[in-house]
């Protein structure tokens, strides 16, 4: 009679619980085919515009292509619309089980997905700013060996600041991502000072030297004098 009466209780519960695992599979069923159909509606939306024709013109595209090989702003656009709709359905199918574990991690999640929309946005505002960016430095700097360089690290220099701000938007060992941002910043603002510094010493010393000259160059000064001062100048410099 137990074994019966568990048995029972068995089935009494699966077909009880069997119009929440079809509503569950209903709804994921509809969610996947609507996010399919707008992501395949904003895919074309964004094709029509050209929106990667007309960034494969810029340094943009070569910025997005190195970050993610093979894919393209569309592509990256067309799949955030897709899973968000996506989660959507999915966090109310799995409401529609009525496990209250699952609800409980679907809806952290679901709090937890404005973080990750802020992230791609981060993401792409600053693959736009990088092109845009190196695109700048080039035009206005022309095709010097200083301008290559410039219109290398500018726009890395974009991409790591937008990569500490993505991993701080994802609450990722914030605390690690603080102090390594600060020492990042900390290293390229010594590398630049020497390196500004080291690369304008001659041209410091030349700029004192002109000043002295022009300030001792007066009536009654004499040419000694005019030596001295420049002399003083250079060991000034070189000390």
């Amino acid at each position: 009679m137990e074994i019966e009466q568990s048995l029972q209780t068995a089935l009494d519960g699966f077909f009880d619980f069997l119009p929440n695992l079809v509503g569950f599979l209903l709804l994921l069923l509809i969610g996947y085919i609507v996010a399919r159909v707008v992501a395949a509606v904003v895919r074309k939306l964004l094709d029509g515009i050209k929106v990667d024709e007309h960034l494969r013109r810029t340094a943009i595209h070569g910025h997005v292509e190195r970050m993610a090989p093979g894919t393209s702003i569309s592509k990256i656009l067309a799949s955030v619309v897709f899973w968000l709709i996506f989660i959507l359905f999915l966090t109310s199918a799995i409401g529609a089980l009525k496990i209250p574990t699952a609800t409980t991690f679907m809806n952290q999640v679901l709090a937890y997905l404005p973080n990750v929309i802020v992230a791609i946005v981060i993401f792409v505002i600053a693959a736009l700013l990088a092109g845009a960016a190196g695109s700048a430095v080039s035009k206005v700097m022309g095709e010097t060996p200083s301008a290559r360089i410039a219109a290398t690290v500018v726009p890395a220099l974009v991409m790591v600041i937008a990569l500490f701000m993505i991993l701080d938007q994802l609450q990722i060992a914030e605390a690690i991502v603080t102090i390594a941002f600060a020492a990042t910043m900390g290293a390229l603002a010594l590398g630049l000072a020497l390196a500004f510094g080291l690369g304008g010493r001659d041209v410091a010393r030349r700029l004192l030297e002109d000043a002295y000259a022009k300030t001792s160059s007066g009536p009654g000064t004499s040419t000694g004098a005019h030596t001295g001062t420049s002399t003083a100048a250079t060991d000034l410099l070189d000390g």
